[in-house]
């Protein structure tokens, strides 16, 4: 077995250390910008849908200004995104290279698709309880609280698992281009040395990130919904 594993994983076998490590940075990234991304775009979610008309706290110029920020912002290629905030990058974390110089970039990213994902699920509930809400006297922040986001969690855990599986990506192609993690060290030895083998290990390794991530945004999702 170990003769097979070797004969099929020669270079693999001999950066183990470097896949651990590269496997700690991607993990990082996406806990660390998952987290900043999770929190800002909720938010801008909930003004998003608040804001829309015919909502409790509308408001044209905030939903159109957020709005078309948001737009701009998407319609951008994650690659392009990376290089055009290389200035904000080094102004906040004082890197723009390595997995410390990914984070800004994959918030970047991140936040305007979760905060329209946030949008549809909240948009999903129906009015006549927004309605009977008002008429029982609640404020607007209640309601928000109470309804829009108690009765969306499992939408929301929708939202956060797909989020977090197209972070994996961001992540991957943060890395091919100086971010670390996985996607750095599938560029540096499968595609520029032509260790194959390496590649596929890193190939793996996210696709077990992906599983784990939508098993346990599946079984949340299942234990609350009612």
């Amino acid at each position: 077995m170990e003769s097979l594993v070797q004969k099929l994983l020669p270079n693999a076998i001999t950066k183990i250390p470097e896949i651990y490590k590269a496997t700690g940075e991607t993990l990082l990234m996406i806990l660390v910008a998952g987290v900043i991304s999770f929190v800002i775009g909720l938010i801008l979610g909930v003004i998003l849908v608040v804001t829309g008309k015919g909502n409790i706290l509308e408001n044209k110029p905030v939903y159109y200004v957020l709005e078309k920020i948001i737009n701009i912002t998407r319609s951008i290629p994650f690659i392009i995104l990376m290089a055009a905030v290389i200035p904000i990058t080094r102004a906040i974390v004082g890197t723009a290279i390595g997995t410390k110089g990914s984070y800004v970039p994959l918030v970047f990213g991140t936040i305007p698709f979760f905060a329209r994902q946030i949008e549809s699920a909240l948009s999903e509930i129906d009015k006549g309880v927004i309605e009977a809400a008002e008429a029982m006297g609640s404020s607007p922040v209640e309601i928000i609280f109470r309804v829009y986001l108690k009765e969306s969690i499992p939408n929301i855990v929708r939202a956060t698992t797909i989020t977090f599986i197209s972070l994996v990506g961001l992540t991957a192609m943060a890395g091919s281009v100086g971010g670390g993690g996985l996607g750095d060290l599938a560029i540096r030895y499968g595609y520029q040395r032509y260790q194959v083998d390496i590649t596929f290990v890193t190939v793996i390794i996210l696709l077990i990130f992906v599983n784990i991530i939508q098993g346990a945004g599946n079984l949340i999702i299942k234990r609350t919904t009612h």
